[in-house]
């Protein structure tokens, strides 16, 4: 049975990683009352969140994410951090859970009572995060980690998303040098605060530096973000813990001295809104999802769509009128 809202309050108050667990497990929840009772309990705990320093991680498959993250997280707990990991997984199409299982691949993190690893399934969502990262995010706050790591699901597509999460977006890539330049997205290189080269070690640590050299050429033919320099390029090697530190450093800088600009205050003020307009699109195409109307009518109009006899388009206005006929029909 799910505790009460006060339960997991004072428990996620009190520091018990078991109320923690729980609670983003209720706000994650696609039950009706579930998320009735998830919106109270984020109400209850929103002015004791906000005080974290949140980075995002993205990075193309292969480019050791989860090394990193785990290398990265080690060295905030020995500077004296409580770090939360919000690991968002590609979803399995049985199961709908998780299929990396990211706390296995970070067993040295994982095992710190001082960090909070919790894997989430990416679901339908787009932009590389969860549907309730965002609040799984605010409930790590409220328990009292100081920074919260959110690693995208980096399937090599849309992660912009996870720009509207956090304060440092960081994007790694692997040492391939100007090749690798063509795979990368301009937007996504546009939305990066740091781009850090991975793997630079061994055989591959001069071809890393210069992929870095390539990547801060190329930075400079963009346009940086409103109020931000130039993205800085570092280089590091998550297994010889080498560079790690100078990235947790610019990581650190950068959020104090945009917190002291008044930059920070203006960029979470614009999360915010435009998490809650995410919200509102991703609960309105559940009600029409739902709709009576729309699932007696969509059947026909798929097939019709399927056999090229209906454009989509005429298609999705027709489910959509559908939709507000029962819903203008229904009552107040």
């Amino acid at each position: 049975m799910t505790p009460s809202v006060d339960a997991l309050a004072a428990g996620i108050r009190s520091g018990d990683r078991r109320s923690l667990a729980r609670a983003i497990t209720l706000v994650e929840s696609t039950r009706d009352d579930d998320q009735a009772l998830a919106a109270a309990l984020l109400d209850d705990l929103v002015a004791d969140a906000g005080g974290a320093l949140r980075v995002g991680i993205t990075g193309s498959p292969g480019v050791g994410k989860s090394t990193f993250i785990e290398a990265f997280g080690l060295h905030l707990v020995d500077e004296g951090h409580e770090v939360a990991v919000l690991a968002v997984d590609p979803s399995s199409q049985r199961t709908g859970g998780s299929i990396l299982g990211d706390k296995t691949r970070m067993p040295g993190l994982a095992s710190s009572p001082h960090a909070f690893i919790r894997p989430s399934p990416s679901g339908a969502s787009l932009g590389g995060v969860a549907r309730r990262t965002r609040e799984a995010l605010t409930l790590c706050e409220a328990f009292g980690h100081d920074v919260v790591i959110v690693e995208t699901v980096g399937a090599g597509q849309a992660e912009g998303t996870v720009a509207d999460l956090v304060d440092v977006f960081v994007l790694l890539v692997g040492p391939g040098g100007g090749d690798d330049l063509q795979g990368i997205k301009r937007g996504i290189m546009e939305l990066a605060d740091v781009v850090v080269v991975t793997k630079a070690d061994g055989d591959l640590a001069g071809t890393a530096r210069h992929t870095a050299a390539d990547y801060r050429h190329a930075l400079e033919l963009l346009r940086p973000k409103a109020g931000a320099d130039t993205a800085p390029v570092l280089a590091c090697s998550s297994v010889a813990r080498s560079g790690i530190a100078e990235v947790a450093a610019t990581v650190v800088r950068l959020r104090s001295d945009w917190a002291a600009s008044g930059r920070l205050a203006e960029l979470r003020a614009g999360q915010a809104t435009a998490w809650m307009w995410h919200d509102v699109e991703a609960r309105l195409g559940d009600a029409l999802r739902r709709s009576g109307g729309v699932r007696a009518l969509a059947p026909e109009l798929e097939a019709r769509v399927a056999d090229g006899s209906l454009s989509p388009t005429t298609a999705a206005r027709r489910l959509v009128d559908a939709f507000w006929a029962e819903t203008r029909g229904a009552p107040d």
